[in-house]
């Protein structure tokens, strides 16, 4: 299965006072048209879609035109809920979206029931914060290693039944990932590094929160932001992952840089 994996698109969000829409809306224009001429089976979106739990009517609408697009092309949308959006809003009529292709998962319950898309089992993780998730997940501790881990636990196990090629999406601070100034902090909710290993027995975790695009193990990897939102990111190469996954899970992947509405740049 060929698949895109992006992250962190932060939709309504400003940098130093100026709107970045418009250059979402240029980045979001290549990515269908390069999920059209790669003619991949899914685009997956690993948390923060919107900048804001009540994003502004034009972010909304972009988000709409862009997966209506999608699905017009024949391409399956997976999305989870990352830490700056409202989990109800964002999952609003994800059973009914679910069956033109729009699969929008925002609550852990669902997460051990996996997207199937071309013989791989797609498990849509929303971000977890520690202090809500600990006690219905039975977590044993409120931090937010313990909480992924309690909520793999039966994804795991599914994936073993299955004997698929396994994708998890998930939103965290995977340990020897690194950060930047644009992301918020979610060390208030408990420890907030997760250990890699935690992801053991899954072949291709695609990973949101981070905005620089990184590999942290073997198949654990952020996409980073497609759009630049702070000058620490002024090195950065934006864009999405492509992600050929084979029938033994091996996964072969591949940068496709987004266009550059406005270069940054440090001087000193």
């Amino acid at each position: 299965m060929r698949f895109l994996h992006t992250s962190d698109w932060h939709l309504g969000r400003a940098f130093n006072g100026v709107g970045l829409l418009d250059a979402q809306a240029g980045v979001l224009d290549h990515l269908v048209a390069t999920a059209v001429s790669e003619r991949v089976g899914a685009v997956v979106v690993s948390g923060d879609i919107y900048d804001k739990a009540l994003p502004n009517p034009d972010a909304v609408a972009l988000l709409s035109e862009t997966l209506g697009r999608l699905v017009d092309a024949g391409v399956a949308v997976v999305l989870t809920s990352g830490n700056h959006d409202s989990a109800i809003r964002l999952g609003f009529a994800s059973g009914l979206l679910a069956r033109s292709g729009v699969h929008i998962r925002t609550t852990v319950p669902c997460a051990a029931d996996p997207v199937v898309i071309d013989g791989v089992a797609i498990y849509p993780l929303p971000y977890l914060e520690p202090a809500l998730a600990a006690e219905p997940l039975g977590a044993g501790e409120r931090t937010h290693a313990a909480v992924l881990r309690a909520a793999l636990a039966p994804i795991q196990a599914d994936i073993r039944d299955r004997g698929l090629p396994s994708v998890v999406m998930a939103h965290a601070f995977v340990t020897g990932g690194a950060g930047c100034e644009s992301e918020r902090d979610i060390s208030a909710g408990g420890v907030s590094a997760v250990h890699p290993d935690v992801f053991a027995g899954i072949s291709y975790v695609a990973m949101g929160h981070l905005h620089g695009r990184q590999q942290v193990a073997d198949t654990v990897r952020y996409s980073g932001s497609p759009v630049a939102m702070s000058f620490g990111e002024a090195n950065h190469v934006k864009g999405y992952t492509l992600v050929d996954l084979g029938a033994d899970g091996a996964a072969s992947v591949q940068l496709v840089a987004a266009p550059v509405a406005r270069p940054l740049a440090v001087l000193r």
